[in-house]
């Protein structure tokens, strides 16, 4: 039977839960400081490594404050993310903005900050240079069309709406020369949740060999190539996880022979991964509140999709560990659901759990990153709490879950507000 393990014991857990109702999201501090340096570590020999952890997969300062401490930039892709890495004092090259479709005043905020911009469009370099002023460093987003396959998550490059073309990160490149820009990078991101390594050895050659011709088109240098991110982690228990060092070193053989040799070092290596950082380090807790026979058995949850919504979403697998039951005999089939309006509201469907009763503590695994900050109110349903499991073993609580004032403060029960038409 095909377990994955849990940071707390069921005496823990049943503690947290008599201050923390369920559900809440918790997430574990020793093993995301650990993942981190293995990440920094397996890289160490590129000078200038970063990896710019996408703060849209898990937006929780205390979890970003982690990440500093080890050494991480943020991606920011909105203006209330930058928001976020300003008040973490973050500023300048600790800070990249990559996003699409993007007002003036983000690119404004984005400068104002230091922040690295990585434009999305060959359009956004007269729109940044009218409404904002080109900072001094510039990366621009490639979009590799057929010669990359995407995969089902992020779907195939050449239909996605991010990126330049080839052709485009010629002449954009040579119009930002001709604009005086001092320093550049390249950018791109065609996978996510991709668990074959090679697959991000085979980004790097492709940015590699651009990097090669936009020296011999346009005599400019590039100084980083972000490799994006897309790692996937291991959802399923026989899923193995992407080997680093092994990624490593195929992107290290091919810097040796493509950038070395053609005398485009130093170029500082970048990543941007996210779900790979905290997703397998956040769970969601939440508890069985009814179990239904119909044509079906129905084990429902106090969570929804509005706490975690990507089964619902993509279809995708998380497993569940029913918290001092896991080594009993897995031999119900379950849709294990939570209670918002929609049919598609489920956790799982046909999963093999064993027999569940009312007040069952469920654990949903691979929680952090895509969970929390993918909930909505749909239905009426707050947000839940997030808490933070510390190395020492105290919990603390991250993110207080809303209340119904919190729902409703944005609303005027006794009045209209009139606007000029």
């Amino acid at each position: 039977m095909a377990t994955k393990n849990l940071p707390f014991s069921k005496e823990q857990i049943e503690k947290i839960i008599e201050s923390n109702p369920t559900p809440f999201h918790i997430y574990d501090e020793k093993a995301m400081r650990e993942n981190a340096r293995y990440f920094k570590n397996a890289f160490s020999w590129n000078e200038g490594f970063k990896e710019y952890y996408a703060i849209k997969a898990a937006p929780n300062p205390y979890l970003m404050k982690i990440l500093i401490e080890e050494g991480f930039g943020i991606d920011c892709s909105s203006t209330a993310e930058l928001e976020l890495a300003k008040r973490l004092g973050m500023s300048g090259d600790e800070i990249m903005l990559t996003s699409n479709d993007t007002p003036a005043s983000e690119f404004q905020l984005a400068k104002d900050l230091g922040a690295i911009i990585n434009l999305d469009d060959i359009s956004h370099i007269d729109f940044v240079d009218k409404y904002v002023g080109l900072p001094d460093t510039i990366c621009l987003r490639y979009n590799p069309g057929d010669l990359k396959q995407g995969n089902l998550i992020i779907g195939h490059p050449e239909e996605a709406k991010y990126g330049f073309t080839h052709e485009q990160m010629i002449e954009g490149y040579n119009i930002l020369k001709e604009k005086g820009i001092k320093h550049y990078g390249v950018h791109t991101m065609v996978a996510s949740n991709e668990l074959d390594p090679d697959y991000f050895i085979e980004t790097a050659e492709i940015l590699f060999k651009l990097i090669i011709e936009v020296k011999d088109k346009t005599g400019i240098k590039i100084e980083f190539a972000n490799l994006g991110g897309g790692i996937g982690i291991p959802y399923k228990p026989e899923d193995k996880a992407v080997d680093l060092e092994y990624v490593s070193a195929g992107i290290k053989k091919l810097y040796d022979e493509m950038i070395v040799t053609n005398g485009l070092a130093p170029l500082k290596l970048f990543f941007e991964s996210g779900r790979m950082i905290t997703g397998p380090y956040g769970y969601l807790v939440t508890k069985v509140r009814h179990i239904k026979h119909t044509f079906k058995q129905f084990a429902g949850l106090d969570a929804s999709m509005a706490n975690l919504m990507r089964p619902a979403l993509y279809g995708a697998y998380h497993h569940i560990s029913v918290v001092g039951k896991q080594h009993l005999p897995h031999n119900v089939n379950y849709d294990v659901t939570g209670s918002l309006c929609e049919n598609n509201d489920k956790f799982a469907i046909d999963r093999m759990l064993p027999e569940l009763q009312p007040d069952d503590i469920i654990v949903i695994h691979d929680a952090g990153a895509h969970g929390h900050s993918m909930g909505f109110n749909y239905n009426g349903k707050l947000r839940s709490a997030e808490l933070l499991l510390r190395e020492n073993g105290r919990v603390f609580e991250i993110r207080r879950a809303e209340t119904l004032e919190d729902h409703f403060v944005t609303l005027d029960f006794d009045g209209l507000k009139e606007f000029a038409v």
